[in-house]
């Protein structure tokens, strides 16, 4: 969806809600901001940063993951939520390259969006039911060269301020698991996480183009992928087994984190503990 498409989409009685930055071109959204040494994080302020974040996200996901892209322009990673969405950015200082990102749907957006992006692959009504309005995390990606740690660090600051501010407890997304390997890797990690740590039936969702677990083989000694390893560290759960996504050649775990509940060692190192404490 085309900046100009969103911003027609918002009627006269709905100028006083949300807006993403890029957006609205709005300068109040400068007070995410993040710098050290290597890196700045802020959120995307026009069309030429959300478009950069695109690039990075068609470069990851196609070499990485052989994702198939069918969007309007080539080399892009573009889709309909996009356009509803805040995107997180961290730029190298040196090369002034966006080099991570992550995007942020909240639930008015959401519903502006006619969803969650999660729920073209989940059905989420126990869980909505439940907790009421969720944020959902997606499009996650780190450069190659910037998987040390720190630009992910950055980013879960980033995203602990950006919660705080609009008042929100309850985080979505997808971890994806390439496919590659015809889901060795994801199947082997469905059985790891049931053995450790069962679905709460009471926020179980249920997949949409469930992965015939039945029909591949297991690897005991597969690792989980940084970003699925990343949100179980935190104290993130599992709420349903994965769901295939064919253009993105992934199985896809849904999970949620309770910023109420995470991890204290690891909140701290995340910058969290902070942001969730403050009244």
């Amino acid at each position: 969806m085309s900046e100009l498409a969103v911003q027609r989409y918002f009627s006269h009685s709905e100028a006083h809600l949300f807006v993403p930055a890029w957006v609205a071109n709005a300068p109040n959204e400068s007070w995410l901001s993040i710098e050290t040494e290597n890196y700045l994080v802020s959120l995307a302020q026009s069309r030429d940063e959300v478009r950069e974040v695109q690039q990075l996200r068609y470069q990851i996901f196609s070499e990485e993951y052989g994702a198939i892209f069918l969007g309007p322009e080539k080399g892009l990673d573009q889709d309909q939520f996009d356009g509803y969405c805040d995107h997180i950015i961290v730029r190298e200082r040196q090369s002034a390259r966006v080099v991570g990102t992550y995007r942020i749907l909240l639930p008015e957006q959401a519903r502006r969006a006619g969803g969650y992006y999660s729920q073209q692959e989940f059905f989420l009504t126990r869980l909505q039911r439940q907790l009421g309005d969720l944020v959902e995390l997606g499009r996650s990606c780190v450069h190659p060269d910037h998987r040390s740690g720190a630009v992910i660090m950055l980013l879960w600051k980033a995203i602990a301020q950006y919660m705080h501010r609009h008042r929100c407890q309850y985080l979505i997304g997808c971890a994806s698991v390439s496919m590659r390997d015809g889901g060795v890797q994801a199947a082997s990690l469905w059985d790891r996480i049931c053995s450790k740590m069962p679905i709460d039936p009471t926020l179980e969702a249920y997949p949409k183009n469930r992965l015939p677990l039945d029909q591949i083989v297991r690897d005991s000694t597969m690792a989980e992928p940084p970003l699925l390893r990343a949100y179980l560290t935190l104290g993130a759960v599992i709420c349903s087994e994965p769901s295939w996504d064919p253009d993105f050649n992934t199985a896809d775990f849904l999970i949620l984190l309770n910023l109420s509940k995470i991890n204290p060692r690891y909140a701290r190192h995340f910058g969290l503990i902070e942001a969730v404490a403050t009244p």
